[in-house]
């Protein structure tokens, strides 16, 4: 199941690991990506948290941790290939996984039609 935030993240949710990245609106508002930070292995973030930065041509944000839980892993590619989230962004242009600390918190988001939703009304 795949959810997503108010703030065009979204989570793909597999057992208890969780995949977490922008949505395609976000990478077309923000323009051609040039760089992205992810975060460490091992760190724990707290649902809202800044977890990782995006900066494209135009503007650097924060992408928020949508739950809480444990990195388990940062997206490697991005590093040599940022532009990558804007080819693929809800694919290969994946963020940073991690382990659920509480996946009750998952009910608080949006599914894809409620998101979609959200997105036509900008």
């Amino acid at each position: 199941m795949r959810y997503f935030t108010e703030d065009h993240e979204w989570i793909q949710v597999d057992g208890e690991v969780a995949t977490v990245g922008i949505t395609d609106y976000a990478q077309s508002q923000l323009g051609d990506i040039v760089f992205v930070e992810t975060p460490e292995e091992g760190k724990a973030v707290s649902k809202g948290d800044d977890a990782a930065v995006v900066e494209s041509v135009k503007a650097a944000s924060d992408v928020y941790a949508p739950v809480a839980g444990t990195v388990i892993e940062g997206n490697a590619q991005l590093a040599d290939n940022p532009a990558l989230v804007n080819e693929d962004p809800e694919g290969e242009g994946w963020f940073f996984k991690l382990t659920l600390a509480d996946a009750g918190e998952l009910e608080s988001l949006m599914d894809e039609a409620a998101y979609q939703d959200f997105v036509s009304k900008l």
